[in-house]
């Protein structure tokens, strides 16, 4: 690994009169180290457009409609598994005190992959459609998200709601 090699040259020591000394080189290098190390920590709590999020899609269904609704869920579900690399989790979950309240339950590698879910045919299809079986549709957005990611929410006319990370990591 890259890094280990500039660790140890970082810390390669001289023995001199019994004392140890780090070499004028080895102390660049070590500030170096400690310069990328800060970087890498940092970048791991500046959320953004290229951290994964999380997003609920709550979504009440007609009485009438339930079937067809989960036919039309099924299709888009499968659609999106075939031509989504970056959607790492995607559910469509019942509610279990409510037989017509449903959550689809997505987890995005970054915002590219929620711009490439809205452009995938049979999500544009499954928006078209839902009106027609369900009476609410809500969003919800865990994970801080970019201003173009924000605008294309904003495009798609269904309520979203971002809650913006503050700490934290994700293993996505």
């Amino acid at each position: 690994m890259w890094w280990l090699n500039i660790i140890l040259n970082a810390l390669k020591i001289i023995r001199v009169n019994n004392n140890l000394l780090i070499s004028k080189y080895s102390s660049i290098l070590f500030g170096y180290l400690l310069n990328i190390l800060k970087a890498t920590f940092q970048n791991m709590t500046n959320f953004g457009a290229d951290t994964p999020f999380i997003l609920l899609a709550k979504i009440k269904v007609k009485e009438d409609k339930v079937h067809e609704y989960l036919k039309l869920a099924d299709k888009t579900d499968k659609a999106v598994e075939a031509a989504e690399p970056g959607m790492l989790h995607h559910t469509f979950d019942q509610d279990p005190e409510d037989p017509l309240s449903f959550v689809w339950s997505e987890a995005y590698k970054n915002d590219d992959a929620f711009i490439a879910h809205l452009a995938n045919p049979a999500v544009g299809l499954y928006l078209q459609e839902h009106p027609k079986l369900a009476d609410d549709f809500t969003v919800e957005v865990y994970g801080t998200v970019g201003d173009k990611c924000l605008e294309v929410m904003k495009g798609t006319g269904v309520p979203f709601k971002v809650f913006n990370s503050k700490l934290g990591y994700s293993r996505l």
